[in-house]
């Protein structure tokens, strides 16, 4: 079978032909040709859409499968199944199972529930026993078995010398941190952005320092410390920032943004549909503004 994708803007950055617009011919399962124009007869089947892209793949920083504990909600065959049917060829599964991936043997069991999948699994390991936020859990073992970074899925670290302690302990084999950017002494139970919308609508707000106090008490501590950290889905102007201002200063950290905060704002909480209480919650139409600036300009690493 032929397919022929039409005005398709390559993305892949070991190509010659990285974000350029070309015709590109499809045999068999294989690419067969790739010109700025290529005709064909009409028995071939002609991809031609709006914006299109192609690239090699797609990889998924943070994937909540269920297995184990959770297989209702998604096994991770099926999951990798459907990963690689959406185009996805690499995925980073998060740590919110039961029991939570905190061991060396819960690494290598989901490593091994992976093996012959078109999609590769890259665990996570939780930084603190059962992600409670106390004891730090076998990050060297962990690393060692294949875990490529180590984060309490959605858990902020609230110890400070915890996430100190861990940055040091990982710096040894070039390991990476995550943590959530919430003080959840300032966000204490709201319901969305605390902004004026919220007060409209009468209900108790998340503010945006909640996030910001936790991305700069981060920041200073990765200053201190030294090693590797990602701050998981930013929300606000501000945070964009404090992270642009660390990588200037040469702090090896990334971060990441939730898709729906680029394209979505608190405005739309008006109509009181659930499905838009998110966290991070949806903030300012100025935050995401300055959110897919920072994207853009490198700030942000990438979406989820």
């Amino acid at each position: 079978m032929k397919v022929l994708l039409k005005s398709a803007t390559i993305v892949d950055v070991t190509s010659k032909y990285h974000l350029k617009k070309k015709d590109v011919l499809i045999e068999k399962g294989k690419i067969a040709q790739i010109s700025d124009s290529i005709e064909v007869d009409q028995k071939v089947k002609t991809v031609q859409l709006d914006n299109l892209h192609i690239s090699q793949g797609w990889f998924d920083p943070s994937v909540s499968f269920g297995e184990p504990g959770f297989e209702e909600r998604e096994t991770i065959k099926n999951g990798l199944k459907v990963a690689a049917s959406s185009g996805f060829t690499d995925v980073a599964v998060n740590t919110n199972t039961d029991p939570v991936t905190d061991s060396k043997g819960h690494i290598k069991y989901l490593l091994s529930e992976a093996e012959k999948s078109a999609t590769t699994l890259h665990p996570i390991g939780a930084m603190t026993l059962r992600s409670e936020g106390k004891d730090l859990a076998e990050l060297f073992d962990m690393n060692t078995a294949g875990a490529i970074a180590f984060y309490d899925y959605k858990k902020p670290v609230s110890n400070a010398n915890l996430l100190k302690i861990a940055l040091q302990y990982t710096e040894r084999f070039d390991g990476l941190i995550q943590s959530f950017p919430l003080d959840e002494s300032v966000a204490r139970n709201g319901l969305m952005n605390e902004e004026e919308t919220s007060t409209r609508l009468g209900l108790k707000g998340i503010p945006a320092l909640s996030e910001e106090l936790q991305i700069s008490r981060d920041l200073y501590l990765l200053e201190y410390t030294g090693g590797k950290l990602h701050i998981p889905t930013i929300s606000t102007a501000k945070a964009v920032d404090l992270i642009r201002k660390a990588k200037k200063k040469g702090l090896q950290v990334s971060c990441s943004v939730s898709i729906s905060n680029l394209f979505l704002d608190d405005m739309i909480l008006e109509s009181f549909d659930t499905h838009y209480k998110l966290m991070p919650p949806l903030r300012t139409k100025s935050d995401t503004k300055a959110l897919l600036k920072g994207l853009q300009d490198g700030t942000i690493d990438g979406v989820s």
